[in-house]
């Protein structure tokens, strides 16, 4: 029987505004992580570079 993850964490991607929950290789820096994914960080990295 799987269990629930019952009120996990939850930020909002600034990139594609989308939610994303709290993972266990995030548990170290939960408070620095900003993107929901590395396409996410590298899109962000790529725009700002070229404004």
């Amino acid at each position: 029987m799987a269990h629930k993850k019952p009120h996990l964490p939850q930020k909002i991607c600034p990139v594609c505004n989308r939610p994303f929950l709290w993972r266990k290789k995030w548990r170290q820096n939960w408070e620095e992580v900003k993107y929901c994914s590395k396409r996410c960080a590298s899109k962000r990295t790529s725009t700002s570079k070229s404004q």
